[in-house]
């Protein structure tokens, strides 16, 4: 028998433990689908494949964790049955996912917020609202949505979501810009809007600018005008990774080590300054960072890759008054308005819609193959972000 794609996801192995879920896992969109599924495959386990009764029901794929550790260790691709739909609620079938560094750590047990378990794992996606709550006002059945915080469990396919949960994205850009929108590009957009008064002709350094954060920072701070000092660390393949940076709009692409060289004052001969230092690394990456800063600079700090601390050197503080700053996304988002994101993921499609902001590199990958997703975004000098595809 051949099956279609939405009665394939319907099909699971046996399924000895279930949770119930209130956010992201598979929808079947009709009965006749869920009729094909039911015929070649067996009922889970003390749930029903699909619900006849009231919207929502069912049972989907998820991957949860039960307890913190290796990420590869602790997940498992399992069955979880949908709650019914709440007058409030959507129900969305999602389509991607990616992997982030703070995916990893919450997993791992280290991130600022951490679920109850079980826990869904992934912060991130996109999902289609393919069914809506009788009380549901801002939302359409085709719309896409992309969570508003953090914790929700993004790495299934599908789930019964409240509306409130959730922002709707213009579904004419590319799927993979709209999968990857909600955290890099805003953590981009909001350190170079929020922290110094930048101009064109102005500068911007980063460490790190291979990363998510990174290529966004180079693709807003062009469209901007702005010059961008890109520190990489020394890689086999840095000529290649270079030319690709520079290709996004990168002014410089610099090697760790060359902070701490003569030619960066032949390189300032070029450009100011900068006025901001983005640092999502750490340890003496930071430090080094620090003092290329002109006099009054900023940096800020929205992640620690190394597992170091920030070394402040005296002299910064004293002679250049520098400012050392801190930024989360996620505690951004839940101090400003609704409103407020919308406008910055309306500037974010309309850069995107220019064709002067692209999804950072990314290698798609199928659910079900989601530990070798997860051993490649783990590894070093990645230069592909892996996405979990449904």
């Amino acid at each position: 028998m051949k099956l279609s794609r939405a009665a394939r996801v319907l099909i699971h192995s046996s399924c000895s433990r279930h949770i119930t879920c209130r956010t992201f896992v598979t929808v079947v969109q009709n009965r006749s689908v869920a009729a094909e599924a039911a015929a070649a495959a067996h009922t889970c386990a003390g749930s029903r494949l699909y619900s006849t009764g009231p919207p929502g029901g069912g049972c989907c794929s998820a991957l949860v964790y039960r307890n913190h550790g290796d990420p590869s260790k602790v997940l498992q691709l399992e069955n979880v049955d949908l709650p019914s739909i709440g007058a409030k609620d959507v129900l969305v079938k999602m389509l991607a996912a990616p992997i982030n560094p703070a995916d990893i750590n919450m997993i791992q047990g280290t991130y600022a917020i951490l679920p109850d378990f079980p826990a869904v794992g992934g912060n991130e996606g996109v999902a289609e609202v393919v069914e809506l709550g009788s009380q549901v006002e801002s939302l359409k059945v085709g719309d896409w949505i992309i969570p508003k915080d953090a914790g929700q469990g993004t790495w299934r396919t599908a789930a019964v979501i409240a509306e409130e949960d959730v922002i709707s994205l213009p579904n004419d850009i590319p799927l993979l810009c709209a999968a990857t929108l909600g955290v890099n590009p805003c953590t981009a957009f909001r350190m170079l809007a929020d922290f110094k008064d930048l101009k064109p002709g102005d500068t911007v350094i980063q460490n790190a600018s291979n990363s998510g954060v990174g290529q966004a920072v180079i693709q807003i701070a062009a469209a901007r005008g702005i010059n961008t000092i890109n520190v990489v660390r020394d890689r086999p393949e840095f000529t290649q990774l270079s030319d690709r940076l520079k290709a996004m709009g990168a002014s410089h692409v610099i090697k760790e080590e060359t902070l701490r060289r003569p030619e960066m004052k032949e390189l300032f001969k070029t450009c100011p300054r900068p006025k901001l230092a983005l640092n999502g690394v750490g340890g003496k990456s930071a430090t080094e960072l620090l003092r290329h800063l002109q006099v009054g600079g900023c940096m800020v700090t929205y992640g620690g890759m190394a597992k170091q601390p920030v070394t402040v050197p005296v002299g910064a503080l004293i002679f250049k008054d520098v400012e050392v700053r801190g930024f989360w996304v996620t505690q951004w988002k839940k101090d400003h308005s609704n409103d407020d994101f919308r406008d910055m993921l309306d500037k974010l499609c309309s850069l995107v819609r220019q064709g002067k902001l692209t999804a950072p590199g990314c290698t798609e990958v199928s659910l079900q193959d989601y530990r070798t997703a997860l051993d490649s975004a783990m590894q070093p000098f990645i230069s592909s972000k892996q996405v979990l595809v449904m």
